[in-house]
């Protein structure tokens, strides 16, 4: 699964959504995880209530699974969900990606709660079990 990181150090989850100049992207399997791509943002980020900057941001990010923050507006967090994209919130802006990722892949090797396995399941496009009439 890939899962990001809105970092603007390159270590800590540290940087806002919606302000975030870079999104750094890892693949995560039961075996570890590699470093994929550094998404970069550009113009005017600041907290300012145009949410037309959160568009490329999440069109960037689907295929995504997770991506880490420090904080999100619930907007954002509303659009990423329905993408299929989970945000959570680090526990501090100290915490550190590499230490994140470990424990991810623990995770996958051991029981993901009911949340993660849902995330990783590809979208169903069934269309039988729609009602119809």
């Amino acid at each position: 699964m890939k899962v990001a990181f809105t970092t603007s150090d390159r270590i800590h989850i540290n940087a806002h959504f919606g302000w975030a100049k870079e999104i750094d992207v890892y693949e995560v399997t039961t075996e570890g995880y590699q470093f994929v791509d550094t998404l970069s943002f550009k113009g005017e980020l600041k907290e300012d209530g145009n949410e037309d900057k959160l568009v490329p941001k999440i069109e960037a990010l689907v295929g995504c699974t997770i991506v880490y923050v420090s904080a999100i507006g619930g907007s954002a967090a509303a659009r990423l969900i329905r993408k299929r994209i989970t945000p959570i919130k680090a526990k501090s802006e100290e915490e550190e990606i590499a230490e994140v990722l470990s424990k991810l892949v623990l995770t996958l090797q051991g029981n993901p709660p009911p949340w993660l396995r849902k995330a990783l399941q590809p979208p169903s496009h069934d269309f039988d079990d729609l009602e119809t009439g």
